[in-house]
């Protein structure tokens, strides 16, 4: 069988003459030579790195928690063959921990004129833009004594959006919406304040719905039948400010709000009604206005896939300067913000009258299970005063949303898992109460 490689290299030099092998200078310079001489053939051996062709094809976007396949086709246009390695460099976030190494790096064994496609596996651990780095390969002779090395930019971009965990939840509550709406068979009518159409009575329906001017012209009673309100508009305000950036179970509190609004925006847009997004802080850092639902979801995730929380303070007034020109209609107002007692005292409840005379106002907010799980601390000293301050977080979280309801504002606290479908529970009450 013949031999490559080291292999070869090592019978080559056990080929020479005894005496080249003895520990003399003349030896050494022969040995040297040899060396010297292998080292050149295998570097001039190995396949030009310069000269590849890469290029990219694959996933352009994904869902957090998801993976996504790029696809690397590297050609050889030169006469050699190509072995070597290939590393594909991203940003840090896109990897696991740990998977970076089998996820990005390669083998390569390309005949000459020929091309071969390696794909990189990414696992993507924050929402937003991933920008491809550079590629860089190693290119070896036939010895592996010696290698060529370069880099080649090829440009690519991943967008890794929202992971919308919450929409395990929408099945649920599309159903109680369509009991709402009448269309199941229920011994109660549909509520609602929108008259729907006519139909004979049936026992258990509620006399107070009878219309008697429709009977008399019949030989039924008829009844009229209601749906709750069709075609509203809602606007769900996103806060982008610093209180946004606080990890709650290690996840930022943007991204539970943002899960929480899809939820709601799924089931507005199959309850009729219109859906925006306004994302502020300071500025506005997203608008999304004007969609049909069949484009509004991947509207908002597309949205949302950028947002980061700003570290500034929110400005409540342009919040709501904003949220006016936004919805110059009446409109259910959706703020998904922080209950922490100053922000709220200072900022929002000098302007929250602008909002509250026009438009219905719903605050909804993220609650840390932490703190109530400190609350029921007992087991020493520690644990009571760690006990205590959790008592008096909760208490001030209770003063401030009872401050919002005094002035007519609907308020929803809960925990990232309970946050999206609370906030349903209340948008499909105020549509059965008829306050949209």
């Amino acid at each position: 069988m013949p031999l490559t490689g080291r292999a070869a290299l090592v019978a080559a030099l056990g080929s020479l003459p005894v005496g080249l092998l003895e520990p003399s200078w003349t030896g050494l310079l022969a040995v040297n030579g040899s060396l010297a001489l292998a080292c050149a053939c295998d570097f001039a051996l190995a396949a030009p790195v310069r000269r590849l062709v890469l290029t990219r094809s694959g996933d352009t976007s994904t869902r957090l928690g998801e993976t996504a396949d790029i696809t690397l086709t590297v050609t050889n246009p030169s006469r050699r063959p190509l072995r070597g390695r290939l590393r594909d460099a991203w940003p840090p976030s896109s990897w696991k921990l740990g998977t970076e190494v089998e996820g990005s790096r390669h083998r390569l064994d390309i005949p000459a004129g020929e091309r071969r496609r390696v794909t990189s596996r990414l696992s993507p651990t924050r929402r937003g833009d991933r920008q491809a780095d550079r590629v860089t390969i190693r290119s070896y002779g036939p010895l592996g004594l010696f290698s060529r090395q370069g880099t080649h930019r090829v440009p690519w971009s991943l967008r890794v959006l929202p992971p919308f965990t919450s929409r395990k939840h929408l099945p649920s509550k599309l159903a109680r919406l369509r009991e709402l709406d009448g269309r199941t068979t229920v011994l109660t009518r549909g509520e609602g304040t929108e008259f729907d159409s006519l139909r004979e009575y049936v026992p258990g329906d509620d006399t107070r719905s009878i219309d008697w001017r429709a009977t008399a012209r019949q030989s039924a009673v008829a009844v009229r039948t209601w749906r709750p309100e069709r075609d509203r508009r809602i606007l769900l305000v996103l806060d982008t400010g610093r209180t946004s950036a606080g990890r709650v179970d290690d996840v930022p509190r943007l991204d539970a709000s943002m899960d929480a609004a899809l939820l709601l925006a799924a089931l507005a847009s199959r309850a009729g009604d219109r859906v925006d997004l306004l994302a502020y802080d300071r500025q506005v850092r997203a608008l999304v206005q004007g969609k049909s639902a069949g484009q509004l979801l991947p509207s908002l995730v597309t949205a949302m896939a950028t947002l980061e929380p700003e570290l500034v303070e929110t400005d409540a007034r342009g919040l709501t300067a904003t949220t006016l020109r936004t919805a110059p209609r009446r409109s259910l107002i959706v703020l998904l913000t922080s209950l922490d007692t100053a922000p709220v005292e200072e900022g929002l409840l000098p302007v929250l009258p602008q909002l509250t005379q026009r438009h219905t106002v719903l605050v909804a907010s993220v609650a840390d299970p932490h703190i109530a799980r400190m609350a029921q601390g007992r087991g020493n000293i520690d644990a009571l005063y760690e006990a205590a301050a959790a008592a008096q977080a909760q208490h001030e979280r209770e003063r401030t949303a009872e401050q919002l309801r005094r002035h007519g504002v609907t308020v929803v606290d809960a925990t990232p898992e309970e946050l999206a479908p609370a906030l349903a529970d209340a948008y499909l009450a105020l549509k059965a109460a008829g306050r949209l």
